[in-house]
């Protein structure tokens, strides 16, 4: 996640058939030969069955397309694709702050002919409600506790975190070793990201350097889609034993800052490195053709990290 000042290179830091479920059963007759003297029990128990196979149906680990959950009273938006296998974590797809699922749209299209993949929109991004207020990354924490409830259970997932949706990925996984298998963080944002921005771009800065810094700074203290507050943390907690991929844009697109830009790229490289804490079995990698959205830029990068991933966490 970096906010430039140039419009035209600004980045974004920016259901189931229930006759399948229940054949002969729900909605199909089995009750039409129940005699006179037992129509109102059957009546009763027929709802029931009904009601319990709805349950069921939009329990997330079947469901496949588009619907809300309900997060502390908030409409969060939420779609699936894919079989559920047994073995495989299911993959969550986390955009980038300003970024809506849609825009995972091919990733999530092309994972799933071979996973089950999720993806959502977190609270002020895409068709999800606003925030009440300030957020904090506990807070999307949180959130994202909730996605995963429906979506796996109780089942192992592989998070797929893009910009401050890696973030995100990476500050949650440390704490909730029991559910998160693996993780790629594509372009995450750096855990001192505005920090790193400060030390480069002085206060006494004028011009694009200035603007930039203001810009960035603003986005992080909550003035952004999210009303989320970022804070910088040096320290980088391990997730575990699990396999990690962090993959970086080739593409110097922050080069382009006037006076800053080859110190802009300079820390977010290091920043991309510090995630390499999150695990032993961490590794770096650079997209050359790619600028901030490699999942857009080289598609078949980000697929492939994802496979890497999803095949060690399931081995």
């Amino acid at each position: 996640m970096f906010r430039t000042v140039r419009s035209a290179r600004t980045t974004a830091l920016t259901a189931l058939c229930c006759a399948a479920v229940f054949p002969g059963l729900v909605g199909c007759g089995v009750f039409s030969e129940v005699g006179s003297e037992l129509g109102s029990a059957a009546d009763e128990v027929q709802s029931e069955l009904e009601d319990a196979a709805r349950e069921v149906l939009t329990e997330g680990q079947l469901f496949t397309g588009t619907k809300t959950l309900d997060v502390d009273g908030a409409s969060v938006h939420v779609s699936c694709s894919g079989t559920p296998s047994d073995g495989r974590p299911v993959v969550v797809l986390m955009a980038g702050m300003g970024d809506g699922l849609d825009t995972l749209e091919g990733l999530q299209e092309t994972l799933a002919e071979d996973e089950r993949v999720c993806s959502y929109d977190r609270l002020g991004e895409g068709e999800s409600d606003q925030p009440e207020g300030r957020q904090s990354i506990d807070d999307a924490g949180r959130t994202l506790t909730v996605v995963l409830e429906d979506v796996a259970g109780d089942g192992p997932v592989v998070l797929v975190g893009h910009s401050l949706g890696g973030l995100i990925a990476a500050r949650y996984a440390p704490d909730h070793q029991d559910r998160v298998s693996g993780l790629v963080l594509l372009d995450a944002t750096s855990p001192t990201m505005i920090d790193d921005i400060s030390d480069v771009i002085p206060e006494s800065a004028t011009g694009e350097g200035a603007e930039v810094r203001a810009q960035n700074m603003a986005i992080f203290e909550g003035e952004n889609p999210e009303a989320i507050v970022i804070d910088s943390d040096p320290e980088v907690r391990s997730a575990g034993e699990v396999p990690v991929e962090v993959v970086q844009h080739g593409v110097p697109y922050l080069g382009e800052i006037a006076e800053y830009g080859d110190d802009l790229e300079r820390v977010w490289s290091e920043g991309q490195e510090k995630w390499l804490a999150l695990s032993d079995r961490s590794r770096l990698s650079t997209a050359e053709g790619s600028g901030h959205y490699i999942h857009v830029d080289e598609p078949d990068v980000a697929v492939d990290a994802v496979r890497r991933v999803v095949d060690e966490a399931a081995a």
